[in-house]
């Protein structure tokens, strides 16, 4: 039986915490005409479907963190990140979709890279609705003790009020050193 994967990461724009992705074997029972690419989704969209999806799937989420992201650049992170969640899966997919145009570093499995892949094949849809969600919730979770910068209604992405609130209150343990603006403020 062939076993598909499909992978996507989320939080590479962001300016805090760690980068996340998923790799997603959908069930064949799922209903594929609901998974949509998650930033086409609303919050409400996104979080029954993530449910749908870890009930009808083999699914597992890989990290990489501020430090990694900042010792070896966001886009290689990213590829971490995507690798950890492939090997994570509880059984070995024959094919792995990658939305993008790299793939991860990893040997012994059939990798193919999908540009707009989120877009274009479900597995990958999936994958970006668990990753999305999965990071959202660690990031909400962060803002309860760090209110005064938006976190829980921006991700930690560089929207006007997160970057006032950089000025006004400073950099936190969470933001990435390595990225603009941040770098200029250490």
């Amino acid at each position: 039986m062939k076993l598909i994967a499909g992978v996507d990461e989320v939080g590479r724009g962001s300016l805090i915490g760690p980068v996340y992705a998923a790799a997603v074997i959908l069930n064949k029972s799922i209903d594929k005409k609901l998974l949509k690419d998650s930033k086409s989704l609303s919050k409400n969209q996104r979080d029954k479907l993530f449910n749908y999806i870890k009930k009808n799937s083999i699914w597992a989420i890989g990290q990489a963190s501020i430090k990694e992201i900042e010792k070896i650049n966001i886009l290689y992170a990213s590829l971490l990140a995507m690798k950890r969640a492939i090997i994570k899966l509880k059984k070995k997919p024959t094919l792995v979709l990658v939305d993008g145009n790299k793939l991860p570093n990893l040997e012994n499995y059939n990798l193919k890279y999908v540009i707009k892949g989120d877009l274009k094949i479900p597995s990958i849809s999936a994958s970006s609705i668990i990753a999305k969600v999965s990071r959202d919730r660690f990031i909400t979770t962060l803002s309860k003790k760090f209110k005064k910068y938006g976190w829980d209604t921006n991700s930690g992405y560089g929207t006007k009020k997160h970057l006032n609130a950089i000025k006004k209150f400073g950099i936190t343990k969470y933001h990435r050193k390595t990225f603009s603006p941040i770098s200029n403020l250490k």
